[in-house]
């Protein structure tokens, strides 16, 4: 059942809290709104007065765990990288069952099913963040490198679900960083320093 702080919540809050928590470690399929209801500390009829159906559920679950990324001052390079290092985290904590819209779409089988296109919005927001940095660095083909970059982050998700092992994710992290280095071009200034250190 839900905690004590779950409780406080409006039941809207608190079913899609439930909704979360058992949709992601059990899976969709293997969870009926009985046991949300339950699980939320509100009536089957409850649940439905805020969603209509199961899918609409789902629907909802995906849609709030769809985190946009968040604007930032940093050097897109950093932030590239850094992406990696949060995934490691993620990689790290208790509860990672792997991607919630890979899951999703893998379990539903549905191309109609609105979790297909949600995972697709997801997948493409990032991937046009990707796109943005990379053209901030002047990489070469920024849509194809973007491309390479989003299946060593998916492969690394994958592959840590099933060798439960976190730090896949700081080998990711290399091989991204040598895609990066071979497609951005160094800067005036960086070619500048290395010819200077060239020898004689």
């Amino acid at each position: 059942m839900g905690s004590r702080k779950t409780r406080s919540a409006s039941p809207a809050a608190r079913i899609l809290a439930a909704a979360d928590r058992l949709f992601y470690t059990r899976g969709i399929r293997a969870v009926g709104v009985d046991a949300v209801a339950a699980e939320a500390g509100v009536s089957k009829r409850t649940l439905y007065n805020y969603y209509a159906t199961k899918d609409d559920l789902i629907a909802a679950y995906l849609v709030s765990r769809f985190k946009h990324i968040a604007p930032s001052d940093a050097p897109a390079r950093e932030q590239l990288l850094g992406y990696f290092d949060h995934l490691e985290r993620a990689f790290a904590s208790p509860g990672f069952r792997g991607c919630p819209y890979v899951n999703a779409v893998a379990e539903l089988s549905d191309p109609k099913h609105p979790a297909a296109s949600i995972a697709l919005q997801f997948k493409e927001q990032r991937r046009q963040w990707i796109v943005a940095l990379l053209r901030r660095l002047g990489a070469d083909d920024a849509d194809a490198l973007a491309t390479q970059l989003q299946l060593l982050i998916e492969g690394a998700v994958s592959a840590t679900l099933v060798r439960g092992d976190p730090g896949l994710a700081r080998v990711a992290r290399a091989a991204a960083q040598v895609l990066i280095d071979a497609s951005v071009k160094p800067s005036a200034h960086v070619r500048k320093r290395i010819k200077q250190q060239e020898p004689a």
